[in-house]
């Protein structure tokens, strides 16, 4: 029964690993990221090295797209994610070691961040293929909720406990932060082993693009990814919420912490209420809506001249962007054979990615061309059009009644 659904996924144990799992690695990224950006301000004073780590980091999902998803394919997953966690706590250590001996350097921060990348390019993947495989399809929905739950808790409270830290030292982040991935490593290493086969196919160019090919035959997984590349691609105003607080809602930089975390808070308390109450029906239908919520939040936001309006606004952004995360991220992944979604995930992952890279820099250009308020508002009007054109160019997607339908016909 739907009502005994939530008792049954906080009573299975390997999603618990895994849910804590996610806590921990999450949060030891989040850390890491406050603890690196202090360091090289502190190394340079050059705000440019700030845009070039983030980017540096980024960098490997591209490289490695098409070889992090065969990996995940071919390989026993929950050895794979161990790895990148146990990759990601050496650079935290090494990190460690520097700051206690007084050895880092501008250039060390950029390899490691490269590293770190390119730990998270393999990791992310394989995580998202792995948890179908550890709890039932009927609990996969409320599964993706409650991780993503972990995720935004993390990114709500790590930040926070990483600063403070650091007031004490970098050294201080550094070394919790090693800590938290090798807790992690242990969590991923005592899940239950794959029960499918694994690929042994061999790395040919033919089978690292198989993902690309799978997603362009199945028209609602192309409609469901290629929708939210677009939709925060034009979207996305969180590049711009310094210029808002200080010229426009007149506030200082605690008024831009709240600005910014609103939008997790809101996302945090949709994930808690859709890993208790999972979409159950018309699921293309509520996934189109929270999407048209985000475009109208956004022009709300961008229009806004309170602060706690603003404020208001931005949480239901985040709780509207997690509704249709949380659709999206089930279907795909109860949609693609377990053998391929590793290499669907990393071709999902890469266009998340590349939305909020690019969507930040769309919102800086246009900003720059036209504007603050106008940049963000054309940007939800923009929203709005691609979520009507794509009710259009995929009807299938938006008529989609249940996320598992085609896991059931496939039984039958």
């Amino acid at each position: 029964m739907p009502s005994q659904a939530p008792l049954l996924l906080r009573h299975h144990r390997p999603f618990i690993a895994f849910w804590l799992a996610r806590v921990f690695t999450a949060s030891g990224f989040q850390m890491l990221t406050v603890a690196i950006g202090w360091n090289l301000y502190q190394l340079t004073g050059n705000v440019l090295d700030l845009g070039l780590v983030g980017l540096v980091e980024f960098a490997p999902r591209v490289l490695f797209m098409l070889h992090t998803g065969h990996v995940a394919d071919r390989y026993d997953r929950r050895k794979v994610a161990a790895i990148c966690q146990s990759l990601q706590a050496l650079i935290a250590l090494s990190l460690a070691i520097g700051s206690a001996t007084d050895h880092v350097t501008r250039e060390m921060i950029f390899i490691l961040a490269f590293l770190l990348g390119a730990a998270r390019s393999f990791e992310m993947p394989t995580t998202q293929a792995l948890l179908p495989s550890i709890v039932p399809s009927a609990l996969f929905p409320r599964a993706v909720a409650a991780a993503q739950s972990a995720q935004q808790s993390a990114t709500i409270v790590a930040p926070a406990l990483g600063g403070l830290l650091y007031a004490f030292g970098s050294v201080w982040v550094y070394g919790p932060t090693v800590v938290l991935y090798i807790i992690a490593c242990c969590l991923m290493l005592n899940l239950p082993a794959r029960q499918t086969p694994l690929n042994k196919g061999k790395a040919t160019m033919d089978s690292l693009l198989a993902g690309i090919r799978f997603i362009r035959s199945r028209p609602d997984i192309l409609g469901a990814i290629s929708l939210d590349l677009f939709a925060v691609l034009l979207g996305g105003a969180t590049a711009l919420l310094p210029v808002f607080a200080k010229d426009i809602l007149l506030t200082g930089p605690w008024g831009l912490g709240l600005l910014r975390s609103a939008p997790a808070v809101g996302a945090l308390l949709m994930s808690l209420y859709l890993a208790r109450f999972a979409v159950e029906r018309k699921v293309g239908r509520v996934m189109f809506t929270a999407v048209g919520i985000f475009g109208v939040a956004t022009i709300a936001f961008g229009l806004s001249t309170s602060f706690w309006f603003s404020l208001a606004v931005l949480v239901v952004l985040g709780a509207a962007d997690m509704i249709s995360m949380v659709i999206r991220a089930s279907f795909v992944q109860l949609e693609t054979p377990d053998e391929m979604r590793g290499r669907v995930s990393a071709v999902n992952g890469l266009f998340i990615g590349a939305s909020n890279q690019l969507g930040e820099f769309e919102s800086g250009l246009t900003a720059h061309w036209f504007g603050t308020v106008p940049a963000v508002v054309m940007g939800g009007i923009g929203t709005l059009v691609v979520t009507g054109t794509w009710i259009k160019l995929f009807p299938t997607l938006a008529n989609r009644d249940r996320m598992h339908v085609a896991v059931e016909e496939a039984k039958v």
